[in-house]
């Protein structure tokens, strides 16, 4: 069997054995060092390790591998939305570790925690869902770039760059510049409005370390539509927009190395950016001009709708309805952002995924009304580039899920 091949399986077997096993069982350990020395066997000889599964075949590049015509894990990893595996030369068994632990989740149907943040550097590990060129999406393509051409342009040059500033300055001072944080949402908010129906400029990130300043960005528009659409008055959709856009500021106390970590977070790790909503609170406490919301979001935005999640409540009980809003908003921005070590979810997955959280994790009220906004919003994708004006990706002048 070629080594390819073998790897493949070994990795299959990996996967069997964090089901039975768990994490620290000796062989769970050995099934990992296992698949790791059959990776570094293939990695020798290949810049790039790219693999495919496409129905019942499995391809190693541009290679058929017949003697994987039967194995089991090709399907399951299909089901999963994981029908590309592409591995660099240089990867380190704990980028190895992370990457098994991480298939696993998505196999297992459990999502990433939307607040750990080390995806925000390239992974020598990626997965994500098989692009096929020349097939009959061309012409859905070309209806789309023929609608981005006549929709209308966007440009957040100003707003990112002030977003950006906002979390210098906050992690500078210790202090939240309120004037421009409401410069900011007040400019969002009008953006959102310039068409006939509601605009959604959502911002895509060109580089990883820019995802706090897009997620900010993005959540707090998502965050105000939603509101909108539940029927909150102008004073609480612009209350709304600001908590959204400072949900997560308590990572400006983290290390920056720690937000960028490649790899797995250690239990200390894991603690401390955990610890970010109470940081956010505490920080945005610090003012006198009642913005008293948006520290109750930062505090709750990971809140569950039963009360786990965290940071962890003495006394159990639901988020506040800010807080509910912006939890929503906060998982499907994360979920539709392309990560180094996964792709964007489509739209429809991620609506799908908030469908199944709701009633636990999310309030199934909510789910509702943002699944409708999305369905009916005009969804403007932004690319955002470092130093540059933001370019316009992607516009549906048609619902963006069917």
């Amino acid at each position: 069997m070629n080594a390819e091949s073998g790897f493949l399986i070994s990795l299959g077997q990996a996967l069997a054995a964090m089901a039975l096993y768990q994490d620290g069982h000796p062989a769970r350990l050995r099934a990992l060092d296992k698949s790791f020395e059959r990776l570094l066997d293939v990695a020798r000889h290949h810049s790039c390790v790219e693999y495919s599964f496409l129905g019942s075949e499995t391809l190693a590049g541009s290679r058929v591998l017949d003697e994987l015509a039967r194995w089991e894990w090709a399907a399951k990893l299909a089901e999963a939305r994981i029908e590309r595996i592409e591995i660099d030369s240089d990867v380190t068994r704990e980028a190895f570790v992370g990457f098994v632990e991480e298939l696993f989740d998505q196999m297992s149907g459990r999502c990433v925690d939307t607040a750990l943040m080390r995806q925000m550097v390239r992974s020598p590990i990626r997965f994500g869902r098989l692009k096929v060129r020349g097939s009959g999406d061309g012409v859905a393509a070309q209806a789309r770039a023929a609608q981005a051409a006549d929709a209308v342009v966007v440009n957040l040059t100003e707003e990112v760059a002030a977003t950006s500033w906002i979390h210098e300055a906050v992690g500078r001072t210790g202090v939240v510049p309120m004037a421009e944080v409401e410069s900011v949402v007040c400019s969002l908010a009008a953006t959102m409005h310039q068409e006939d129906r509601m605009l959604m400029p959502l911002l895509t990130l060109k580089e990883y370390d820019q995802y706090t300043t897009t997620h900010a960005c993005n959540v707090a528009v998502l965050s105000m539509g939603l509101a909108e659409r539940l029927g909150l008055g102008p004073s609480e959709v612009r209350a709304v927009g600001i908590a959204g856009l400072l949900h997560d500021i308590g990572k400006v106390a983290i290390p920056h190395d720690l937000l960028v970590k490649p790899g797995r977070y250690t239990e200390a790790e894991r603690q401390i950016i955990q610890n970010h909503p109470v940081e956010g609170a505490k920080l945005l406490l610090k003012k006198e001009r009642g913005i008293g919301l948006a520290a109750v979001v930062a505090y709750e935005h990971h809140i569950y709708l039963n009360g786990e999640g965290y940071p962890e409540l003495r006394f159990p009980r639901a988020a506040h309805y800010a807080s509910r809003i912006v939890h929503v908003c906060d998982i499907y921005d994360a979920l539709c952002t392309e990560r180094p070590y996964r792709q964007a979810w489509e739209p429809d997955e991620a609506l799908a995924y908030l469908q199944e959280q709701a009633g636990r994790e999310l309030d199934p009220d909510m789910v509702t009304a943002f699944s409708d906004m999305i369905r009916e919003a005009l969804v403007q994708r932004v690319v955002v580039d470092a130093g540059q004006a933001p370019a316009v990706l992607d516009s549906q002048a048609l619902p963006l899920v069917k």
